[in-house]
């Protein structure tokens, strides 16, 4: 049987949910390298809806984080209830702000974030079962309050985001966009993608890459 992952999605749409094409070419890496893989995202209602045309919020528009995830999934897409880390052999996060928004509440609160119960759950099973957990762009800004103090992850060289997980007990490195940065150790593997890519090539690299190591930790 094939190695499995499974990709935890925040909604569609870099602005209120998960980033496109970290999405997407985490999908096609998995695939190109043989990987089976299944989204999963949480059944709750978006924290708000963003117009990609202006940026600005659509004022008394509701989407929902499941469906609206449905569509990068192509419709294959489970609730993240249902997912058991047992049946996967990693797991990875693909930014966008919905990761701020939707999975926690980083956009508002920084580095007094609260993250989504349920998440939290699913990725402790990972964690406690030593499973890798790869995070990309935003999303790493979740880790000290998803897996623990002393971390280190990665979102580019951002200074404020970067304050912020140092804030809450984690290791920040700096790292350019078509790196990674991996804690062995914990078995976390992150990169700043969109953070700080400015050409669909750029994130690909680093994305490919978080991929790769992910696929080597899972033979670990």
């Amino acid at each position: 049987m094939s190695k499995q992952v499974a990709v935890i999605l925040s909604g569609c749409g870099v602005q209120d949910g998960s980033e496109i094409y970290e999405a997407t070419l985490t999908l096609l890496r998995l695939d190109q390298l043989g990987i089976g893989y299944h989204c999963f995202a949480p059944d709750i209602e978006q924290h708000h809806v963003i117009d990609h045309r202006t940026g600005e919020v659509a004022e008394g528009e509701v989407r929902n984080v499941l469906v609206e995830s449905a569509r990068l999934a192509r419709g294959d897409i489970a609730p993240l209830s249902e997912l058991e880390a047992e049946d996967f052999d990693a797991v990875i996060l693909p930014g966008g702000f919905g990761a701020a928004k939707n999975l926690s509440d980083f956009a508002d609160a920084g580095a007094n974030l609260t993250v989504l119960e349920e998440l939290a759950e699913k990725l402790a099973e990972f964690r406690e079962e030593r499973r890798p957990i790869g995070l990309m762009c935003i999303a790493p800004v979740m880790v000290p309050r998803l897996l623990g103090d002393g971390i280190a992850v990665t979102i580019g060289h951002d200074p404020s985001v970067a304050g912020a997980i140092s804030a809450m007990g984690g290791l920040h490195r700096s790292c350019s966009v078509e790196d990674i940065v991996v804690d062995f150790e914990n078995r976390v593997v992150t990169t700043p993608a969109y953070m700080l890519a400015t050409r669909i090539s750029e994130a690909a690299t680093g994305i490919f890459k978080l991929v790769d190591r992910i696929d080597e930790m899972m033979d670990l």
